[in-house]
């Protein structure tokens, strides 16, 4: 007789204990797939749906300004300072205007004269920064270089986050992280099997390196405040004020750094029409993350764009002729998986009742 046979009911014993043992079987099975199908209905679920296609549609926007940016390159145009500070004079023209006309203590005006004027001026140089030093980094490094140094930002966003926000993070939050950034290792990987990561050299590796930590650096800063002034004051303020002062800084580096090139510029219309689409489509990131931080956290964007990779392949395929591996494949969907881990038990805060992955927008002050 078997072992399960000997733990089973025998012929001995009456057909009740028998039907007994069957529901008890039946109860145990119904009770297995209850904790599955509750799985299923917990990744399914609007809060955890919701950050993963705000996240997708920013790493496609993001994935357009490198399309946009590489072309560029293809036209021997690499000015980083000036290629941004379109986008920077677009958020002064619009934001900043309807800032400027805004009824209350929030005008664009009396920020401007207030310490908080100071603040905002120093996240705008932050920012301009952050944009030009990771930039120009993959001058002096190789892209692997730059795609893995570039995810520390994540880490300064956990730590400020905690600091300032006074974020409380569990044990599956981390794992969350974990998860998405073993997901962009896959990604990593496929690049290297492909060879889309060029030779790996730079003229200055260590130069490169420290330029692309120091930009990591610059975005976690920028993106903590602009998670702290969205949620709780309004977006228009933040691009608003943004647009001011990083039109304002990149203005100045453009005459300082980029003067002599942007003059050497053949603006043909090729170039033009590539220009402006990388304007547009940075224009549209810089909108839509405020909006997306607003809905969710920092940390929630920052691990969504680590799928932005997946989509340059997609249209890098077509464009570029890049060579396609099923690595990317796995590598895209434990990036989700991550951003799902984490988003399925939301943050909370000690300085204020709502969760920081709370879809709930708070309201506007006046």
């Amino acid at each position: 007789m078997s072992t399960y046979e000997s733990l089973g009911p025998t012929s001995d014993e009456s057909d009740t204990g028998s039907d007994d043992y069957v529901l008890l079987g039946q109860r145990h099975k119904k009770a297995g797939e209850s904790k599955l199908s509750a799985g299923v209905r917990l990744l399914c679920t609007t809060s955890i749906v919701r950050p993963l296609l705000l996240g997708q549609f920013l790493s496609i926007l993001l994935c357009g300004t490198g399309v946009f940016s590489g072309l560029l390159q293809n036209q021997h145009v690499n000015l980083p300072t000036s290629q941004s500070f379109l986008m920077y004079a677009l958020l002064c023209l619009t934001f900043s205007t309807r800032l400027a006309y805004h009824q209350g203590e929030r005008n664009l005006f009396r920020i401007l004269i207030s310490l908080d004027g100071l603040k905002y001026a120093l996240i705008g140089l932050i920012d301009v920064e952050a944009n030009f030093l990771v930039v120009k980094a993959y001058a002096y490094t190789s892209v692997t270089s730059v795609q893995i140094l570039d995810c520390f930002s994540i880490a300064v966003v956990l730590l400020l986050s905690r600091l300032l926000l006074k974020t409380q993070y569990q044990r599956v939050h981390y794992g969350g992280v974990l998860i998405s950034l073993a997901g962009l290792s896959g990604l990593i990987v496929a690049d290297v099997i492909t060879g889309r990561n060029g030779d790996g050299t730079g003229s200055n590796p260590a130069l490169g390196d420290l330029f692309v930590v120091l930009g990591a650096i610059m975005y976690g800063i920028s993106n903590v405040a602009q998670e702290f002034v969205v949620k709780n004051y309004n977006t228009s303020e933040f691009l608003g004020m943004l647009g001011v002062f990083s039109t304002l800084f990149s203005g100045i580096q453009i005459i300082v750094l980029e003067g002599d090139d942007l003059s050497h510029v053949n603006f043909n219309y090729k170039v033009v029409l590539l220009w402006l689409g990388y304007v547009l489509f940075l224009y549209l990131i810089y909108t839509c993350m405020a909006y997306v931080i607003q809905q969710t956290s920092a940390t929630v964007t920052n691990l969504s764009i680590l799928s932005a990779d997946f989509y340059s392949l997609i249209l890098g395929i077509f464009i570029f002729n890049y060579a396609f591996h099923a690595l990317y494949l796995v590598a895209f969907a434990v990036v989700m998986l991550g951003i799902a881990v984490y988003t399925c038990r939301p943050t909370e805060t000690t300085s204020s009742p709502p969760s920081v992955n709370s879809p709930t927008q708070i309201p506007e002050k006046e």
